[in-house]
């Protein structure tokens, strides 16, 4: 089985890492992690380009081998409509069913994705719990995993750096290199 993880991961951090190994050992799968070029739901552009994000992604899982990170909407329009890269995906590998994973915040705003509606002949969706946030309850969510809690945001992470405090531990060492080599998010 193959899930897809999408989401800003501006920066990845280990509160992504730690909840797509935990769904990967719940439902054994390889997670493909998805970086979106342009969210609609973020209304702040993001800090670091969606090549730069997709280049931190690639270093934050090698060595992994059930994740990988899959460009698809760095190609795609924007804004980023999850629809429009399932669509993509299916185009590309006609008869692969896909799992999509969400977290509970994500989930909460469901009713208003675009075209919703079509989400379940494209794939099948699980949301994975995040301590402090409520499960919401949705037609469309098939499961719900558990993951441990990591109190953890890129939010966090890029402000911290935009202090000057230190981010080791927060994200994996090759991604604090990245960040400072790059002058990332100051």
């Amino acid at each position: 089985m193959e899930a897809l993880f999408g989401g800003s991961f501006d920066p990845v951090h280990i509160g992504h890492l730690v909840a797509a190994e935990a769904v990967a050992d719940a439902l054994g799968a390889t997670i493909r992690f998805l970086p979106a070029r342009e969210q609609p739901f973020k209304r702040a552009a993001h800090g670091a380009t969606a090549e730069q994000r997709a280049e931190m992604l690639e270093l934050a899982v090698a060595g992994n081998s059930r994740f990988r990170v899959e460009r698809v909407e760095l190609d795609l329009p924007t804004p980023s409509y999850t629809v429009r890269t399932l669509r993509a995906l299916a185009a590309r590998e006609p008869g692969n069913r896909f799992t999509l994973l969400l977290g509970a915040d994500a989930a909460g705003e469901l009713s208003g994705w675009h075209e919703v509606e079509a989400l379940p002949g494209l794939a099948d969706l699980v949301v994975f719990a995040r301590a402090g946030v409520a499960i919401p309850h949705h037609p469309l969510i098939g499961r719900v995993v558990d993951v441990p809690a990591v109190d953890v945001s890129a939010t966090l992470v890029r402000e911290r750096v935009r202090l000057g405090r230190s981010i080791r531990y927060l994200v994996p060492e090759a991604v604090r290199g990245y960040i400072t080599a790059h002058g990332l998010y100051r």
